[in-house]
């Protein structure tokens, strides 16, 4: 799955907080690590698959936080190499499209390495779940494909999936979606036609829909909306429930 991206991906407002992770170089890749209060009790690790603005945009970085707020090890990797949307697009002459080429580029060359470098550091006793969101929810079904290797999967308001939606075919775990009612994206109408091949399939799904919001609200909503900051917020509260329901 190679995702549209829509205009909403390139938009944020950014949150406030003070991140408690720290960087470090996984397979080549510059990672943010986020760990429970005591590492050696941690639940298990979520591979973390960031939007546009990378995983060491303030957003991305607090909701990471929070899952190890939660007992989990959090790790997300930066497939774009210290060039998010956000630190590019207002520079003179930028070419958004070929920002688009190459960051999909990268992450296809260098998610799965890095995914396997995270099982090799932590184990392969470790149960491991994948989380996207935008850009990165086709990364979490390619991780799917293989089962074994993620216990379970969620996206928040992923990119458009194929036409005929393989990646539904080949998704060896449970998925959580996301959605919001306004998404260019992932509109009602592929919604729909996913969970009616999930359904086809007999597979294990849980779809979250959320008024009032559109793509991207998982992230980079406006706090100060009521509405927005209790989608996002239950966005993220249903996600903890699925990855502990699945790494216990």
């Amino acid at each position: 799955m190679t995702p549209q991206l829509s205009e909403h991906c390139f938009t944020a407002v950014s949150h406030s907080g003070t991140p408690v992770g720290h960087k470090e170089e996984i397979a080549n890749v510059q990672t943010y690590v986020s760990e429970p209060t005591n590492p050696s009790e941690s639940k298990g690790v979520i591979l973390y698959l960031s939007d546009v603005f990378g995983p060491f945009f303030i957003n991305n970085q607090l909701i990471m936080d929070y899952y190890a707020s939660h007992g989990f090890t959090v790790l997300g990797l930066d497939y774009f190499f210290g060039e998010p949307i956000h630190e590019c697009m207002d520079k003179p002459g930028f070419d958004r499209a070929a920002w688009r080429e190459k960051a999909f580029s990268n992450a296809n060359t260098h998610t799965r390495p890095w995914a396997d470098a995270v099982v090799k550091k932590y184990g392969p006793g470790t149960k491991y779940c994948a989380v996207g969101f935008c850009f990165g929810g086709s990364y979490v079904f390619n991780l799917a494909k293989d089962s074994g290797l993620i216990v379970c999967g969620a996206i928040a308001h992923p990119g458009s999936p194929s036409e005929d939606l393989t990646e539904i075919d080949e998704c060896t775990v449970p998925m959580f979606f996301s959605c919001a009612e306004t998404d260019p994206t992932f509109p009602k109408e592929t919604r729909r036609k996913v969970e009616d091949k999930l359904v086809e399939q007999k597979k294990t799904y849980y779809f979250q829909i959320f008024s009032g919001v559109k793509h991207g609200f998982a992230v980079k909503c406006d706090p100060s909306v009521e509405n927005e900051r209790w989608a996002k917020e239950e966005c993220q509260r249903g996600m903890v429930a699925w990855f502990e329901r699945f790494i216990a």
